[in-house]
């Protein structure tokens, strides 16, 4: 098949590069519609997708607000059974006209897009299933299947990178805050006892990541002056905690970003002979000659 004109991939539609089967004229301009984005037809697809989710995923939170749903929940269970037709025929044809469909069946968006349609057949097979419907909300997760997001794929992989590079330092700091925790929980069992609600250790320490984390529920709470001391620590401490593992993200960032930044071109200005040049830099910034940089010697910085 030719995917000359077609600007998606197989990690976007989730088809595999090998196995992949002959199409005929029409399947091949149903891929180019559904899976595709560089046409018309293909743009209005997506747009009209995207109305449809919204609008399923609003009937469903409507019909979980007990008012409106007592005044028309029958309206809203037909609606419903409407999307879940329209999306099962999408569905069809995603398998129909895909390259590989057990590649797409069993790839992310294949499975979500599964699991979007299946509780309302399952409501109608199995008796008392009809709470599982609310998995229907997994429509939302294709919206991203439809955007691609592709400006800001860089900014995604970035941000990874930098939490993979924060991954030790946070992974020791909240195996210190666990031990902590434990500590305040068993001092607060000492010292307030079964009769204040501190019935168990791990009361105690579910007590203890409360009050840390400073949500404070006031379900359990000490009553002896000592217990309110451990408390009032357990406070002070909490604000502490939750700006390390921010300090350690920001810090990461900002380094890579000055990084980024601090990257420069290897390539002299022809005319004042001068280099350190940004690597996006069309003309000399001290004399404003165009500095005429091979592509090759660009992409090549740039992955340095």
């Amino acid at each position: 098949m030719n995917h000359s004109n077609d600007t998606s991939t197989p990690s976007d539609t989730g088809v595999s590069t090998h196995g992949k089967r002959a199409l005929t004229p029409l399947q091949r301009r149903f891929f180019r519609v559904i899976f595709g984005t560089e046409s018309g037809a293909g743009k209005a697809f997506d747009l009209l997708l995207i109305v449809a989710i919204l609008a399923s995923v609003t009937v469903i939170m409507l019909d979980s607000i007990p008012e409106l749903h007592a005044s028309y929940g029958a309206l809203f269970w037909r609606i419903e059974v409407m999307f879940t037709l329209l999306f099962t025929v999408e569905y069809a044809i995603r398998i129909w006209c895909s390259e590989n469909r057990r590649e797409y069946v069993t790839s992310l968006y294949g499975v979500v897009d599964l699991l979007s349609i299946l509780p309302t057949y399952m409501a109608f097979l199995i008796p008392g299933a009809a709470s599982l419907t609310i998995v229907r909300l997994l429509r939302i997760l294709r919206i991203f299947r439809v955007l691609r997001l592709f400006s800001l794929v860089k900014e995604y992989a970035e941000i990874l990178d930098v939490l993979r590079k924060s991954s030790r330092a946070i992974f020791v700091f909240f195996s210190m805050v666990i031990i902590l925790t434990i500590i305040f929980g068993c001092l607060i069992y000492v010292i307030e006892g079964p009769s204040s609600g501190f019935t168990s250790i791990p009361i105690s320490i579910y007590w203890a990541i409360v009050t840390i984390t400073t949500v404070g529920y006031g379900d359990v709470v000490p009553v002896t002056a000592a217990g309110r001391v451990v408390s009032s620590l357990g406070m002070l401490l909490g604000y502490s905690i939750i700006a390390v593992p921010t300090a350690i993200v920001t810090t990461k960032l900002y380094e890579k970003m000055q990084g980024d930044d601090n990257r420069v071109l290897n390539w002299n200005c022809p005319n004042c002979v001068r280099s350190g040049h940004a690597l996006d830099a069309v003309y000399c910034k001290y004399c404003g000659s165009d500095l005429e940089v091979p592509e090759e010697l660009r992409a090549q910085n740039s992955r340095q």
